[in-house]
């Protein structure tokens, strides 16, 4: 996989404005607001991991690089005065001065050393200077010195008033209102010779400078003070300290002194080249009184009377802006005859003597400045005029004059978009260039690039994208071919290109390209890893890109492994979007086009500076768990669990530069991320140990050595051992209690399954028992019915036998045998006998019939009942006349006399309602 070298700078850019003065570098401003102090900075300090120190008048203000914090004094008084020495912070206030140092916590904490004078007393005095010597603290305030060493003080009382002090050839040098210098030596003061110069003179502030001491006063200027004799810095810079009143002095290199005003801000002089270069309010800075200064690595610190501000020296990109909105936004600018012409929405400005120059006549908005053939073109809103000897030539009356592209295999011609349509160039024999409108197309024309000599692409923002065929003198368009979406999802807002004479073009953020061969358009796979971008300026060999995502970075990019990113909030902001530009002027100066300026950017400075990264390991500066805040010291945090659903982690590395951070946790869990600030959360982390692994990130996307941190989630409470070993007999209680209850369920089931199976077992045989008395009683009914019917039939039989004997009675001559025969048939009808074998099966079949049907019917008679009994055998009439000894009619009579009895009503069947009786 191809690697790529990603470089990130963070710039902090605040614009200026000199029309008389050279670019300025970057400025960085802390308002007041945003440290959340006082506006006034007297003193500035920066320990060894370049977090700085500020004496502001609500007490003192520590930078980390990512959080200011404010320090008051126990007596809340202004602090003065401010110096790191050896892990300490010295500071000076109103008749107190002491040493601050950081606690396991984080925080600063106090420590007054003022106990330590003896047999003095302050007189209203404030502490403005400290300086170390060697292994002592020299404290000064206007009347006295007070020397710290050994953790005693002593005490030197000047007769006159101390207005500053230095160390100088290691000594502290006193300069006094008596306008003379001395050295502190044994304790007393020593006057210095040959100081007739500074006589009348009120010294403000002195540094070392080499092997001088430079010595700056309040309105007479500035002096060097060289083995032993005092002379007079030159008035080039003189001057500008006298009107301004010097206030702060400071060696910058060898060769470079700053000089602080009150009315002017900042100077920065070469003493080797006798030249300056001011930064005032106008410039950047947020106020003209520059109370302090310090200067760190490439950087100068200013404490002013309103806010701090941070100047970067020597800065790869320097910047041009227009505060007054007189030069507007930037749309192109070019080098002429070695003068940097710029073309705004106001027209066109040049500089000469690093002033900037209107050129008269040119008001309006400008959009492209071309140098064709060693004339300067300019596309302007009312046409397109050349510049010459300052003077504007109009050579094409049509408006809105965009770009300029000369037309393939010609000498000297060019088609220019314009607002309607399409303007050619040419050059005459005469040296002098006539235009003219090229005819046949009306829409205005912005981008347009050339497939061949006759053939360009234009685009059209709202119409689409279309391929022009002209005639060969570029006067006449022959022929329109709209390009429709096909493999480019949108013909709107295309944006064209020819790069290494290929038609690229560029569509919602893809890139495509046109094989004339094929007449197809394909993606463009060299740049699939800019997406959503646009392209500013290229070359063979180099590519910028300006990212269209909120992040608006600007790329550079050979398309290989080497590539960085320049990403600045306040660039992005000066931007100005759709219609940014880069020149480049050389193949190591670009310029970049801005809504209030421009920018200049050295690549070669800034690629040595990405080849020596300083880049330093992050420092944790608080660890806070909920509301606790732990000790920075401790080798492994402990974080109780119900405390632990937001642990955050505040790091920083300095005040050097604005750093971004990327961190690794491992663990229980494993998690990564980049971060652009200083302050790492952790959420919802369950219990475990964790190893936490922090790192600054430099300008290459490179990583510093990491900053550790190892911390531990304890387990809550109910995983705590005591809990764990409950939750064992719990659980062994559990298994017992459970293997009872399933032994008891079990034996239940059983149990039911046992009386379920008896049950059934017990419904089995009553079921049986049920079918067998079923059948038994079916047998009976049919035996009982079978030998109802035999009676019935044997005594309707006797019956007819009977009545045959009776009929021939005379026929017997023997009378007694007669009678005897008569007898013996009587008896052989025996209806009593039939009667009780018969209601013995009945009620074996019919239990309680006969006692339930008295129940109703108490006056029924025997002979009823057996007449109810034969009906509910459903005899018929015929059938139980033989039965009962009577004839039909005898029964039919006997069952009207007990249809009476039953209360039945004549249209009921008796025989159905017996037989339904229980």
């Amino acid at each position: 996989m191809k690697t790529k070298l990603f470089f990130l700078i963070t710039l902090y850019l605040i614009p200026f404005w000199n029309i008389g003065q050279n670019l300025s570098p970057p400025i960085q401003n802390y308002s007041s607001y945003e440290y959340n102090a006082a506006s006034k900075n007297w003193g500035l300090t920066i320990d060894e991991n370049g977090e700085l120190y500020v004496a502001n008048n609500n007490g003192l203000l520590h930078f980390n690089g990512e959080n200011w914090t404010l320090y008051k004094l126990p007596n809340k008084t202004i602090i003065r005065s401010v110096a790191y020495v050896n892990g300490k912070i010295f500071t000076g206030s109103y008749e107190e001065f002491g040493f601050w140092q950081m606690n396991d916590y984080g925080s600063l904490v106090y420590t007054s050393l003022t106990h330590l004078i003896k047999d003095h007393e302050f007189t209203n005095e404030e502490f403005w200077q400290i300086i170390q010597l060697n292994d002592a603290i020299i404290f000064r305030s206007f009347s006295t010195v007070y020397i710290y060493k050994n953790n005693e003080i002593s005490v030197l009382d000047a007769p006159f008033v101390v207005t500053t002090i230095a160390k100088y050839k290691n000594q502290i040098i006193v300069a006094g209102e008596q306008r003379r210098l001395y050295w502190i030596k044994d304790n007393t003061l020593t006057p210095l010779e040959s100081q007739e110069i500074l006589e009348g003179k009120t010294i403000v502030d002195m540094v070392p400078f080499g092997d001088s001491l430079i010595i700056g006063t309040k309105l007479s200027g500035c002096f060097l003070l060289t083995d032993g004799k005092v002379a007079l810095l030159d008035d080039t810079i003189n001057n500008e300290l006298k009107e301004h009143q010097l206030n702060k002095v400071l060696a910058l290199d060898s060769n470079t002194i700053a000089f602080g005003t009150i009315k002017n801000g900042v100077y920065t002089y070469n003493i080797k080249w006798n030249t300056f270069q001011n930064l005032n309010k106008a410039l950047g800075l947020q106020n003209n009184t520059v109370l302090a200064m310090l200067q760190y690595k490439e950087q100068l610190w200013l404490g002013l009377d309103n806010g701090i501000d941070k100047i970067q020296l020597n800065n790869p990109i320097t910047y041009y802006t227009d505060h007054t909105g007189v030069l507007g936004t930037v749309y192109d600018l070019v080098d002429y005859n070695n003068e940097l012409y710029l073309g705004s929405n106001t027209g066109i400005y040049y500089f000469r003597d690093n002033k900037l120059q209107f050129v008269p006549g040119s008001q309006g908005h400008v959009w492209d400045l071309e140098v064709i053939d060693g004339d300067l073109f300019c596309g302007h809103n009312t046409g397109t005029f050349i510049l010459k000897d300052g003077t504007l030539n109009k050579v094409s009356d049509i408006s809105g004059g965009y770009q300029l592209v000369k037309v393939p295999e010609t000498e000297s011609s060019y088609i220019q978009g314009t607002y309607t349509g399409l303007a050619n160039f040419k050059k005459g024999k005469n040296g002098k260039w006539i235009s003219s409108r090229v005819t046949g197309i009306d829409f205005p024309v912005k981008q347009l690039c050339f497939e061949n000599a006759n053939t360009v692409w234009a685009a059209h923002p709202y119409k689409g994208l279309f391929k022009i065929k002209m005639n060969d003198e570029h006067t006449k368009v022959l022929e329109f071919i709209e390009i429709k979406t096909g493999a480019i999802p949108n013909t709107y807002n295309i944006k064209l290109y020819n790069i290494k004479n290929q038609i690229i073009l560029s569509s919602e953020g893809n890139w495509y390209k046109y094989d004339p061969i094929s007449d197809v358009i394909s993606e463009f796979e060299e740049f699939k890893d800019y997406k959503d971008m646009n392209l500013v300026n290229y070359n063979a060999t180099r590519y910028w890109f300006f990212d269209n995502d909120n992040q608006k970075k600007i790329i550079h990019t050979d398309l290989g492994e080497n590539q960085f990113t320049l990403d600045d909030a306040q660039l992005r902001k000066r931007l100005a979007i759709e219609t940014e530009t880069i020149v480049s002027y050389n193949d190591s100066i670009y310029y970049f086009t801005l809504t209030d300026g421009f920018g200049k950017l050295n690549l070669n400075r800034f690629e040595n500076e990405l080849k020596n990264v300083d880049l330093p390991t992050p420092r944790v500066s608080s660890f806070i768990d909920g509301n606790e805040t732990h000790q920075l010291k401790e080798q492994e945090y402990k974080v109780p669990f119900n405390t632990s659903k937001t642990i955050r982690i505040e790091v920083a590395a300095g005040s050097f530069n604005k750093y971004t951070y990327y961190y690794e946790l491992n663990g229980t869990i494993a998690q990564s991320s980049y971060l652009d600030h200083g302050a790492i959360i952790l959420q919802n982390l369950p219990f475990g140990e964790y190893t936490l692994k922090i790192h600054t990130v430099s300008i290459g996307n490179e990583l510093s050595e990491p900053k550790i941190i190892k911390f531990k989630i304890l387990r809550p409470w109910y995983f705590s051992n005591w809990s764990l070993l409950g939750y064992f007999f719990i659980g062994i209680a559990s298994i017992l209690l459970v293997r009872w209850y399933n032994k008891q369920k079990l034996a239940k089931k059983h149990h039911i399954l046992k009386v379920q199976m008896q049950r059934e077992q017990e419904e089995r045989l009553a079921q049986i028992e049920k079918e067998k008395l079923e059948k038994e009683i079916k047998r009976k009914q049919t035996e009982l019915a079978r030998t109802t019917m035999s009676v019935a039939k044997k005594n309707e039989l006797i019956i007819e036998l009977k009545d045959l004997i009776a009929l021939n009675q005379e026929a017997f001559t023997n009378k007694q045998r007669f009678k005897s025969l008569s007898k013996k048939l009587d008896s052989s009808m025996n209806e009593d006998q039939d009667w009780k074998h018969f209601e013995v099966s009945f009620k074996e079949l019919h239990e309680d019939f006969f006692e339930n049907l008295l129940k109703k019917y108490p006056k029924l008679t025997p002979k009823d009942l057996r007449l109810c009994a034969y009906l509910k055998m459903n005899h018929t009439t015929k059938e139980i006349a033989p039965l009962m000894g009577i004839s039909v009619r005898g029964v039919e009579i006997h069952r009207y006399r007990l249809r009476k009895k039953l209360n039945i009503d004549s249209s009921q069947n008796l025989s159905n309602y017996l037989i339904k009786f229980k």
